[in-house]
């Protein structure tokens, strides 16, 4: 599935927007639609900063993250990469920028889970509990296995949302989306990436469990973690798959990187 779009698109058109970010790191993510088509599409910019203009990666995250979630057979939001030129802050940008459709079905209405979890929880409750209660588990746990794997730093309590049809009233949970704040998020060097540790469990941001991707392991019951690793492989061909065209965009060192956390993080779940 082709993911990447080379072809520089004028995209000055689209108007920016701050939205939420969560990471404590200086700068915005900036996000727009456009509605003129028969579907409204969605973009992002990776992190802006006011005088450096377009400075982060998140957006070639994002990319990589999808490839490695269609292998894993989870359930996600599809991006498109394409090579764009934007106007923010009146100024004028070539960059790479995620665009991406509308996930939810016709007749559905989204909520953030930080809000229905207020709304719904009993008491007692932990956000993982109401999970489990609702029929999400495998949803969550498959979740928990790839914030672990990518080091997703912020899995805020917006960062999941439940889906309710109108027709029904049925719930279901969104597929996943947001993982730009991930692998060398905050890394913008060569020398940087060089001397990333891959395994280093960072503090995080996770509505559901702790601050620790790895110790949110915990939180899944091992039988589970185990069947996950044995019907699931980590190839040489998913290493050659998830970098395909990024290593035009970014430095060799950032996919070398990238399949030494991504495999070496692989490696802890088959020891568990």
């Amino acid at each position: 599935m082709q993911d990447i779009f080379e072809e520089l698109r004028d995209m000055r058109y689209l108007n920016w927007t701050k939205t939420r970010k969560s990471s404590g790191t200086a700068g915005s993510f900036l996000k727009a639609y456009d509605d003129t088509g028969i579907v409204r599409r969605y973009y992002k910019l990776s992190d802006y900063v006011t005088g450096r203009g377009i400075d982060g990666h998140e957006c070639i995250n994002e990319i990589i993250v999808q490839r490695l979630m269609r292998v894993l057979d989870i359930d996600h939001l599809e991006y498109r990469l394409l090579h764009a030129t934007v106007v923010v802050d009146d100024a004028e940008y070539e960059t790479w920028l995620c665009e991406s459709d509308d996930f939810k079905n016709q007749g559905e209405s989204k909520i953030a889970l930080e809000d229905f979890f207020a709304a719904q929880r009993l008491a007692g409750e932990t956000p993982l509990d109401m999970c489990i209660r609702m029929g999400w588990e495998s949803t969550i746990y498959n979740m928990l296995i790839l914030d672990y794997l990518i080091l997703n730093r912020d899995r805020h309590g917006a960062n999941i949302e439940v889906l309710r049809s109108k027709k029904n009233r049925n719930y279901r949970l969104a597929p996943l989306f947001d993982h730009g704040l991930c692998l060398m998020c905050q890394s913008r060097s060569e020398a940087e990436f060089k001397s990333f540790d891959v395994m280093d469990d960072k503090r995080v941001q996770a509505f559901i469990g702790t601050n620790s991707t790895k110790d949110n392991l915990s939180l899944i019951p091992k039988d589970y973690i185990r069947e996950f690793v044995s019907s699931h492989e980590i190839t040489e061909e998913l290493r050659k798959m998830l970098c395909n065209k990024i290593s035009d965009i970014m430095p060799l060192v950032f996919c070398e990187k990238t399949w030494e956390m991504i495999s070496g993080r692989w490696k802890y779940l088959e020891s568990i």
